[in-house]
């Protein structure tokens, strides 16, 4: 029986992917909605190859996508609409914290939510997982869908910690003063995964480990202190679950985010993505504790989400926008950290995130002292 498959942000890395599968599988894979921001003639190009029912365009006007499905949607906000719209599965592959919106409307509308924007949790939190039962999210991050796998038919009390899996990035053997002098084609250059440019940079600098931290945190019902991460250069090892026994229950694969994504879109079916198989006889996997004093997002993340409240949402917004101001040229590879560091000193309050316009409100104030940080740096 084919799935009914919802897709938002398809015309980014994630969507893409999601596509590939889709299309190496047309007799398991429906796809009836596809969603971007702004890049309308792949969006075009998908919707004459899948022949969607409706597509969801946020930065355009009806006629640029007329005729082209049955229903369009366009304008602020077409995303979110388009995640309400019934489906076997809506799979969010929207980059940052513009996907929070989306995966609350999907959750509200009673979806099964294939989940590849961690932004949603990191920001969303206790609010976001209290909209539905956890069982209907299913993880697309690589970490999360092997964790996910590891602790299925596990009692809560067999499991001692879970482990979550970092490649390092490109800089990760760097002495600290090198990084002052890295620029953003060589943050760019990820040694095993092919991602988009934002979660790119934030592998570079570890804050993608600390958001995935949280994520975990909120997806698994697990404490800070039973999260454990390493890095293991060799992207094969995705995650893992840590048994009281002294066991521990390892996912590896080869990096390829098509099979998360499969699994997630499917769930709990399985099919060949044709993905390269896991080489047994030359495997050489090893694991480092991570360099917390070089690469500071990650103990920033993990600070920011014990604190709770508004932390995590202003963590995130400054990390945005520090990510952006480093791909503009506009300050240095190691003032990403600064600056987010120099935002959560500065957070107003810390009440509950229990709505989106909270939530936002602490976004949108994050982003301006953000904003202003980076720009006190340009100016100099």
């Amino acid at each position: 029986m084919r799935r009914r498959v919802t897709i938002l942000g398809s015309t980014g890395s994630i969507g893409r992917q999601a596509l590939d599968v889709a299309r190496a599988h047309p007799d398991r894979f429906e796809v009836i909605g596809l969603s971007a921001s702004s890049n309308t003639d792949l969006l075009l190009a998908q919707a004459a190859e899948f022949r969607p029912e409706y597509l969801a365009l946020e930065n355009s006007d009806a006629s640029a996508l007329a005729g082209a499905a049955s229903e369009v949607i366009t304008g602020p906000g077409a995303s979110r609409r388009l995640a309400e719209v019934p489906a076997d599965v809506v799979l969010n592959g929207i980059v940052g914290f513009a996907g929070l919106a989306a995966t609350v409307a999907a959750l509200k509308t009673g979806n099964l939510l294939a989940l590849a924007n961690k932004e949603s949790l990191v920001a969303g939190g206790d609010w976001v997982t209290g909209l539905a039962d956890r069982s209907r999210i299913i993880p697309v991050d690589s970490e999360h869908s092997a964790i996910f796998q590891c602790l299925e038919g596990r009692r809560d009390d067999e499991v001692s910690e879970i482990l979550l899996t970092a490649s390092g990035g490109p800089f990760f053997e760097f002495e600290e003063e090198r990084l002052a002098d890295v620029g953003p084609e060589d943050a760019l250059k990820h040694p095993t995964w092919r991602m988009g440019r934002k979660v790119t940079i934030d592998s570079a600098t570890m804050m993608n480990k600390g958001l995935e931290v949280m994520e975990a945190h909120h997806l698994f019902g697990v404490s800070y202190d039973d999260v454990r991460v390493v890095v293991h250069r060799q992207s094969v090892v995705h995650g893992g679950v840590l048994l009281r026994d002294g066991s521990a229950i390892l996912h590896a694969a080869q990096p390829d985010m098509r099979l998360p994504i499969a699994y997630g879109m499917l769930y709990p079916e399985r099919v060949d993505v044709g993905a390269e198989r896991v080489s047994f006889g030359e495997a050489a996997w090893t694991f480092h504790e991570p360099r917390s004093d070089v690469f500071r997002c990650l103990p920033l993340a993990v600070e920011a989400g014990r604190a709770g409240g508004a932390y995590p949402v202003a963590l995130n917004a400054a990390n945005e926008v520090a990510v952006q101001a480093f791909l503009d040229r506009r300050i240095n590879f190691p003032r990403i950290a600064g600056v987010i560091e120099e935002v959560l000193g500065r957070v107003p309050e810390n009440g509950d995130m229990d709505s989106m316009q909270a939530v936002e409100a602490v976004d949108r104030w994050a982003r301006s002292e953000a904003e202003r940080l980076t720009a006190e740096v340009a100016a100099r």
